[in-house]
């Protein structure tokens, strides 16, 4: 039986990141040879994934992986918080967000990497961490010409969001970007339904128009001043919840819209957001 160093156990560790007992463990069974070592560890990992793909997954983070013109998210549900806080967790899963970056949302999880595909990435960290880890959603962004990405994930890592800006002209794309990532962060902390009140869904908007009737007829006014109350609130309503017409949060004396305008002139540029995107656990 050949002797196990080590610096056998070590290397393997750093080929697995699985713990230095199960490293020599294998090393043991397959009598020093490496790479049976590590593919026994690999599964064992599988076998341990799914003893707990039944649990329950509450808790999870969200990463983000972003350049000016592209960039992936990825939403990893995990069992507790203890481990949606963990760095190794938070490392793995900012992993993963720039492969999804690199190779696309669609069957994300059957997509091949040099570290194998993603679904075995991902059994990987079920072992490694000792909790059922499942991909719960992931985007992926691409821009082109006069657009850039900003996007922001809250320190928690409970909420991320991604912004499209686009420019008719050619401003300085980095400074494009902070404008961008402050609008991310923006909506991050803030109820945004739609960009501008033609985005609104129209049946979302009925049914507040029909709410906001109901309450009003509590009222016992006349039905033409019921009328006028609710145009009125329905018009406080779109504002509340249009990005462009909210006031910034870092600025509240100013609105999304003004910021636009406002960074535009400076930057050379009429600014648009073309898209956005939210998620949150």
């Amino acid at each position: 039986m050949a002797q196990i160093t080590a610096s056998m156990v070590k290397e393997l560790r750093e080929m697995t990141a699985a713990a230095m007992m199960d490293c020599k463990k294998a090393l043991t069974e397959c009598d020093g040879e490496m790479e049976a070592a590590k593919e026994l560890l690999r599964k064992k990992g599988q076998a341990i994934a799914t003893k707990k793909a039944s649990r329950e997954t509450k808790e999870g983070a969200i990463a983000i992986y972003s350049e000016t013109d592209k960039a992936g998210l990825v939403k990893m549900a995990c069992e507790t918080d203890f481990v949606a806080i963990n760095d190794q967790f938070k490392s793995f899963i900012g992993v993963l967000a720039k492969h999804i970056s690199e190779v696309g949302a669609d069957n994300f999880t059957e997509k091949s990497t040099d570290q194998g595909t993603i679904k075995e990435i991902i059994i990987e960290a079920v072992a490694k961490l000792g909790e059922n880890i499942v991909f719960i959603e992931g985007i992926d962004w691409k821009t082109e010409g006069n657009s850039v990405i900003g996007s922001y994930v809250h320190s928690n890592g409970k909420i991320g969001t991604l912004v499209e800006l686009t420019a008719d002209g050619d401003a300085d794309k980095e400074k494009l970007t902070i404008v961008a990532r402050d609008i991310a962060m923006h909506i991050a902390a803030s109820n945004v339904e739609a960009i501008r009140e033609e985005d609104l869904d129209p049946q979302v908007v009925e049914k507040e128009k029909n709410f906001l009737i109901d309450q009003a007829k509590e009222s016992g006014k006349p039905d033409n001043i019921i009328e006028k109350m609710v145009e009125g609130r329905i018009k406080k309503y779109k504002k509340e919840i249009c990005l462009l017409y909210q006031s910034f949060v870092k600025n509240p004396e100013q609105t999304i819209e003004d910021l636009l305008l406002d960074s535009g002139k400076t930057l050379g540029a009429k600014l648009d957001v073309k898209r956005y995107f939210k998620t949150q656990f």
